[in-house]
């Protein structure tokens, strides 16, 4: 692997250089020198994204880490990905946290360097920013992590309550298959790039396929979560301070207060309504410079700076706002603390009013939940909930007024008695604000599998490895669901709305077969996370530019019905060009589709296709396109999931390899 000497951007100095790994493989990265002799404190972000090309945008963000903070930045590739060498068989497995130690050693060790790294990212460089903080790498002095999650099994984009997510199938698990199967980028390589392509293709296994294999909460979903063992208690290992950004429109919102209530660390929040993307540019606003935050974070910990926030906590609660896909900005206040629980946060229960033995009876529909049809915004087509109205006249639904304003604030849940008619079912929870006209928007959700109590109840987990159990149709089951932590304020005039239903799709696959679902009326009684007046805002923010005008050209994003067929459709596709490192141009498309039979519940389908194609400039002037394509076919029945997935290559059109895995996974 060459390393290079880079071109100078502002007063920021670029190189491409190698690290060696403890086992001799060479991990490339990208260090970001500022303008000074030093030394500099160093921040580091490692992605299995591809700095040359897929995420060379990322660069906006290291250069003003560098040339504006002053630090040394570290962007690597981790191994078997990018220009690295190597396979990575998996996310977050032992070798990659050996390779991040080796290489915030190696940071450590170079005479430009104090020694002190920060880890820093959003989303899967959250993720292990997290790990390593709680490895006890002495080198880092602290980490900042942005839309994160502490738990893989419950809060990530494979299991939702123990049921497996579907509507992700098509995004994120596919195309990661094409990605990890392309070439390095040959000037960084050298002669025997296509060597090395051919290797990586026949050696990269396609992570979807162990995900599937391991529908219950094992060690496979323990590896690289901090809520580890058997009370998820494992938040007493992270050492160093930590700052948590995240959005409640995004996924893993709920690695906000149950992790900070955890932590004894300097640790802190900033928490607004947006979804998977920086908050600077991301739907809905307001938008904030989440860079400058943290730099200052950094500036505070990692060179004994001045305080980066006179209060541990910033957190938008969210104000009602009429739902809308593609939402630019959500209707709220700021406000700030510096413990959790915050002062005067209290429990507020709601439960029905019922005469003894009352029970509400619901044939599930398939469908129920196409108007919430994900539960992780990002960039569109993965848009905001719309108008829940259709969902919830095809769910169990019990209705509270507000006598006055009262601020929701953390995971909520619901207690209640139910009952299956069949030998499996699900229970789905929404917390929906209604408005007086009518519109109901979605606040939060919670999903279980029924089959799955006693394996991971939602507040302890359960035994490790205790297997699911068939129901016993028609007996009364005791559960208690918990919410996707969030804010909202409660004011009058609106109502609160409780819908239950037996499924959440296209979020999450239905179960095996058809059931109708009872809910002793009684029994339900929903605990709130409340306040009624939080400290309001004195942290400055610097205001991002908000959301692009035009980020929904070329995006696709349809519901449909087919009345004979008695099945619902939903569909998605983007994708689009752009440019990255030294001449490098990426052309790349995601598409796919899920059906759910409206009569049948065990048949349901998703089928999906990624494909990236770079244009990489070679060594002798000349250029070559190199193509990946995955394509995926999933279906079920009664007893089984049935998968088919395809992976492609081609160099300037000629096909370069294939590969192709099949699999029957029992439901």
């Amino acid at each position: 692997m060459q390393d290079s000497e880079g071109p100078s951007i502002g007063s920021v100095t670029v190189q491409r250089l190698t690290v060696e790994a403890s086992d001799g493989t060479p991990l490339a990265i990208a260090l970001y020198m500022p303008a000074g002799d030093g030394p500099f404190a160093t921040l580091m972000e490692a992605l299995p994204y591809r700095m040359d090309d897929i995420t060379s945008s990322y660069d906006d963000s290291y250069l003003r880490f560098a040339g504006e903070g002053g630090f040394a930045v570290v962007r690597l590739d981790l191994r078997g990905t990018g220009s690295s060498g190597g396979t990575l068989v998996d996310e977050y497995t032992d070798l990659e946290r050996d390779d991040l130690r080796t290489v915030m050693a190696w940071i450590a060790a170079q005479p430009w360097s104090t020694g002190r790294v920060g880890m820093f990212g959003t989303s899967y460089s959250g993720f292990n920013s997290l790990h390593m903080a709680a490895d006890g790498v002495p080198q880092l002095g602290a980490i900042a992590a942005m839309y994160a999650t502490d738990d893989r099994y419950t809060d990530d984009v494979h299991y939702c309550g123990g049921v497996l997510r579907a509507l992700d199938l098509i995004d994120y698990p596919l195309y990661m298959v094409p990605m990890n199967a392309l070439p390095p980028v040959p000037s960084r390589w050298g002669e025997d790039w296509e060597a090395e392509w051919h290797r990586r293709i026949d050696v990269s296994p396609p992570w979807l396929l162990e995900w599937l294999r391991h529908p219950l909460d094992d060690e496979t979903w323990r590896r690289g979560s901090v809520r580890l063992g058997p009370d998820r208690e494992g938040y007493g290992r992270i050492d160093c301070p930590t700052m948590l950004i995240a959005g409640w429109a995004d996924g893993y919102r709920n690695n906000t207060f149950r992790t900070v209530e955890r932590l004894d660390v300097p640790w802190r929040l900033l928490a607004g309504p947006w979804v998977h993307k920086d908050p600077s540019t991301a739907r809905p606003g307001p938008n904030v410079d989440s860079d400058r935050e943290i730099m200052a974070f950094f500036h505070e910990h990692l060179r004994d700076g001045e305080p980066s926030s006179a209060h541990r906590a910033q957190v938008f609660v969210r104000r009602p706002t009429r739902p809308e896909p593609d939402l630019a900005h959500h209707d709220g206040t700021w406000h700030e603390f510096d413990s959790w629980p915050a002062p005067g946060c209290r429990t507020m229960q709601r439960r029905v009013t019922a005469s003894d033995g009352q029970v509400d009876e619901l044939d599930v529909r398939g469908d129920t939940g196409m108007w919430a049809w994900n539960s992780c915004a990002g960039g569109l087509p993965w848009g905001q909930p719309l108008d829940q109205r259709a969902d919830n006249a095809a769910s169990i639904t019990y209705d509270w007024t507000h006598s006055s304003e009262t601020m929701l604030l953390g995971n909520a849940s619901v207690s209640l008695r139910v009952r299956s008619s069949a030998t499996v079912g699900h229970v789905s929870v929404k917390l929906c604000d209604v408005a007086p006209d009518g519109t109901s928007t979605l606040i939060t959700r919670g999903m279980l599998d029924l089959t799955q109590l006693g394996c991971w109840p939602s507040d302890s987990f359960g035994a490790p490895g205790r297997q699911p159990s068939p129901l016993a149709p028609g007996a009364w089951l005791e559960v208690r669901i918990a919410f996707e932590a969030t804010t909202w304020t409660f004011v009058p005039g609106h109502r609160l709305r409780l819908a239950i239903a037996g499924t959440d799709w296209p979020n999450c696959w239905p179960p095996a077969q058809p059931f109708s679902l009872g809910v002793d009326r009684g029994s339900v009684a929903l605990d709130l996370p409340v306040a009624d007046e939080l400290p309001s805002l004195t942290h400055e923010f610097v205001s991002g530019p908000g959301p692009s005008d035009g980020d929904a050209e070329g995006v696709e994003w349809r519901y449909e019905h087919d009345v004979l067929a008695r099945e619902s459709r939903v569909h998605s596709r983007y994708g689009g060009r752009y440019e990255g490192h030294d001449g490098i141009v990426i052309d790349d498309l995601y598409e796919g589709s899920l059906g759910i039979s409206t009569t049948d519940l065990s048949r349901g389908w998703a089928r999906g296709r990624s494909r990236f194609d770079l244009t990489l400039p070679l060594p002798d002037g000349t250029t070559t396109v190199c193509s990946t394509e995955s394509t995926l076919s999933i279906h079920s029945d009664a007893d089984a999931f049935h998968v088919e997935l395809t992976l492609t290559a081609a160099r300037d059109g000629e096909q370069f390899a294939e590969r192709t895995w099949s699999d029957v996974l029992p439901r």
